[in-house]
């Protein structure tokens, strides 16, 4: 196959660059000089995280009026599960492994960028494996404005419900987001969007609105029209001890495209079919209302997220649907993730000490546990939850390698069915 040709040149070419590149470097071990990202540009929400360490310069230009930074991301995964008698009976699950995420993206700068109203670009542009086809993902503009303190966002991007629903794709702690969060929240719209922030009490703000004017096309497209609001407040922000302590509660109104909704999810494996599924109902909008909370203290993390989606459908008697997640994660080799305290989400890992570079890379422990009822007045759409233990290890800052077992448990089609589930991921980005 060709994208996996397409794989193994990648990975070649990564590691092999990430140690020419490290092996010119004598200073081998590169520490964050701050976990706090205090800026916010287009593309920082993108699904590919930018690589500290520049492997080549031939995919910048930094110009008087214009720069420009050509950059890509490659996912590819595979899976197998042990199912017992009533899982099989609700789904016929088998080894797999397919091509997850294709992408290109292009950022830079409009302007000579040294006044107090930089203007900053993206454009993504990925390869949608089951469709065949090439479609826009993240692509608009970022407008600082410190007179409403902070930016706006005019464009394609993420509505901003859900602090890891926010977070850049390949940076996330987990292979896919929680249930909850793939089954009602967009993962992309288009609109405005301002990102606010007051530096002296710590409250950040996302305030969108978002329509399908352009994206009737698109998968992602559901709503025709949706307002979202998102409010943090950071009682600890310390750089001192590398301490965050971030609340945030997520408002969401939407209404779906042609009174036409339907919410369903896999089972946090992307190559797995779809477990809940409430299937088409006529509704006329939906609201949607939960906290975030998230505590992270040096390699640390903790974080839950919950929320609640009631749906105006009056012929399935009004139903509600909720679910969320718990998670823990720990850099066993010391590295602190990064946090951006202008959008109020945090970044990918960057190792102290990469392959190559005198070091292994960067070792990450991760236990989340997810759940999701779909079931609710006429719908039964089913529940299911899953615990997954995880090892993510980030070879260089171009390289990961995740590896997953899960356990789950769907209540559907009057069955209760076990699966284990085994799951690995190979993710490059340039």
């Amino acid at each position: 196959m060709f994208y996996r040709l397409v794989i193994c040149i990648s990975c070649l070419i990564a590691l092999v660059a990430t140690g020419h590149v490290l092996a010119q470097d004598s200073t081998t071990v590169v520490h964050h000089d701050s976990t706090l990202v205090n800026k916010m540009e287009a593309g920082d929400e993108q699904d590919v995280v930018e690589p500290r360490r520049q492997l080549v310069r031939f995919n910048e230009y930094q110009g008087r009026y214009f720069s420009i930074r050509v950059g890509g991301g490659f996912l590819e995964d595979i899976a197998d599960y042990v199912q017992d008698a009533n899982s099989k009976q609700q789904f016929d699950l088998g080894y797999n492994t397919k091509l997850r995420d294709w992408r290109f993206t292009f950022k830079g700068r409009l302007g000579k960028g040294k006044g107090n109203h930089d203007v900053t670009y993206s454009v993504g542009i990925m390869y949608d494996a089951p469709t065949k086809t090439w479609l826009f993902r993240e692509t608009g503009l970022m407008i600082e404005v410190p007179e409403l303190w902070g930016n706006f966002f005019i464009g394609r991007t993420k509505e901003g419900f859900s602090l890891n629903k926010v977070m850049v794709g390949y940076a996330g702690w987990t292979m896919e987001r929680a249930t909850m969060s793939d089954a009602t929240v967009p993962i992309l719209g288009d609109g405005i969007k301002w990102l606010g922030h007051l530096k002296g009490p710590n409250i950040l703000w996302n305030l969108g609105y978002f329509n399908d004017k352009f994206n009737k096309d698109q998968a992602f497209s559901s709503y025709h029209q949706q307002g979202v609001a998102r409010i943090m407040w950071l009682p600890i922000l310390s750089e001192e001890t590398k301490t965050v302590f971030h609340t945030g509660i997520n408002l969401r109104y939407g209404q779906p495209d042609e009174d036409t909704l339907q919410l369903r999810s896999r089972p946090e494996a992307w190559i797995a079919p779809y477990f809940v599924d409430t299937k088409k109902m006529h509704a006329f909008n939906t609201f949607m209302y939960g906290y975030e909370i998230y505590y992270r203290k040096g390699p640390w993390l903790f974080g839950s997220e919950y929320w609640f989606e009631s749906v105006n459908a009056p012929e399935k008697g009004n139903p509600v649907f909720h679910g969320g997640d718990i998670v823990a994660t720990w850099l066993i080799t010391g590295e602190t993730r990064e946090y951006n305290t202008v959008g109020g989400f945090f970044k990918g890992i960057l190792p102290d000490r990469p392959l190559f570079g005198g070091g292994f890379g960067a070792i990450e422990a991760v236990l989340r546990l997810s759940y999701i009822d779909l079931d609710d007045a006429k719908i039964n759409g089913g529940k299911f939850w899953r615990i997954t233990p995880m090892i993510n290890w980030h070879a260089t800052d171009n390289v990961r390698f995740e590896f997953a077992y899960g356990f789950g448990q769907l209540d559907r089609f009057n069955l209760i069915g076990n699966t284990h589930f085994f799951q690995g991921r190979v993710q490059l980005q340039l």
